[in-house]
């Protein structure tokens, strides 16, 4: 059957028809023609255009599989570079993405028969990394490029310096609170000892010594406790001392005791007794009118 002239209406019927994705198993990737169905497979399959490609591959088989699998790999992983950068997708989703171009490579010529074998694949070569869920396969890429590895170098470089300055700020802050601490304990240890003043059992003594030889000197001061009185020993009272001493009468007490030890006191004193003379003068008049 003759092939359909371009922009007759068997053509466009033709195109509308395959305008969609068509089944792989219908595909024939050496000579890029989509069947869409069975028995066009088959009958594409015996046709003399697709026996001569069949010849020309059968030549070299595995080169032209190895190129195959080659030029699929590196185009899916471009697709999910692109695309999805590092971040963790379904591996189905990028190959329905893959898939999308009608012209694409497909995996029916390649080594790899199922998307998970080819998945596990790409794992097992470090090109991404695999999750396997309950939802099927997650993968993320990694980039493995001169630049990415150059900028994740810097970013470490980065970060652990950045460890450094804090480790280095959190010590000079942990010694600048030891200091403050130990500061602080000295401060107050010297103001207790300022404020509390150490006594003895007995009272202070203070004793001036000056200088007995007629030359001028600073007299030194010092403050020392007193020896407590019960550590004493009782002095022997003196007898003879005792009888030899002559008592004292009570005028000579009392006129110790009236003595004006000041010229104050003294005048003092003398207004007082002039007072009572007065007193009794007025006294003794008023005795004699009543007489």
């Amino acid at each position: 059957m003759p092939k359909a002239e371009a922009g007759s209406s068997k053509a466009v019927a033709n195109a509308m028809k395959a305008k969609g994705l068509g089944r792989l198993r219908w595909y024939c990737q050496v000579c890029e023609k989509q069947c869409r169905d069975e028995n066009g497979y088959k009958c594409h399959t015996q046709s003399e255009s697709h026996l001569r490609a069949m010849l020309h591959v059968g030549e070299n088989a595995g080169k032209f599989i190895s190129d195959a699998s080659q030029q699929f790999q590196r185009e899916f992983v471009v697709l999910l570079s692109r695309r999805h950068g590092t971040n963790r997708v379904a591996v189905n989703t990028v190959y329905q993405e893959f898939i999308a171009d009608k012209h694409h490579l497909h995996m029916n010529a390649t080594r790899w028969v199922t998307l998970t074998e080819f998945t596990k694949y790409l794992g097992r070569a470090g090109i991404v990394r695999v999750d396997e869920t309950e939802r099927g396969l997650y993968v993320s890429w990694i980039d493995n490029s001169p630049q990415a590895l150059a900028r994740q170098e810097a970013s470490l470089k980065k970060d652990r310096q950045h460890m450094d300055d804090e480790q280095r700020e959190r010590k000079m802050i942990a010694e600048q609170i030891e200091r403050a601490k130990e500061q602080g304990d000295v401060g107050v240890a010297k103001e207790q000892k300022a404020s509390v003043l150490e006594k003895g059992d007995g009272p202070i003594k203070l004793s001036l010594n000056t200088n007995t030889t007629g030359q001028s000197s600073a007299p030194k001061i010092s403050l020392k406790p007193a020896a407590p009185a019960a550590n004493a020993a009782p002095k022997p009272a003196n007898v003879f001392k005792a009888a030899a001493k002559p008592k004292s009468t009570p005028a000579q007490t009392q006129a110790a005791h009236t003595k004006p030890k000041t010229a104050m006191e003294s005048l003092m004193l003398g207004n007082e007794e002039r007072k009572k003379r007065l007193a009794d003068r007025e006294h003794g008049h008023n005795k004699k009118v009543k007489l």
